[in-house]
């Protein structure tokens, strides 16, 4: 009694079309290259008593963690104890903070 019935023109156009898109996305993974290499987060923060990464710092508007550490090629939890070691140095300023997020500007 049932069974699959026929499919209307518009239903088979619709279909086609989505298994052309399908297709086409399929090409383009195929086209991209290789994967990017990711490099290594470096433990060692930078000196925090170094003139030259001070006066780097300085001329920067805002501190946050996420900035210093894709600067200088760091961890998030290193950059965190780096911008705390340049605060108690006094060479920014801590503008407001959170548990999650503090954000920091340099010293006048």
């Amino acid at each position: 009694m049932g069974g699959k019935k026929k499919l209307g023109i518009k239903q088979m156009e619709k279909q086609q079309v989505t298994q052309d898109e399908a297709k086409a996305q399929d090409k383009k993974k195929e086209k991209s290259g290789p994967p990017k290499e990711r490099k290594a987060s470096s433990i060692m923060p930078p000196d925090a008593k170094n003139d030259k990464i001070v006066a780097e710092i300085k001329k920067m508007g805002v501190l946050t963690p996420y900035v210093v550490a894709t600067k200088y090629n760091i961890r998030i939890s290193t950059a965190k104890d780096f911008l705390e070691q340049l605060e108690t140095n006094g060479a920014v300023q801590l503008v407001s903070g959170s548990h999650n997020l503090k954000i920091y500007k340099p010293a006048a």
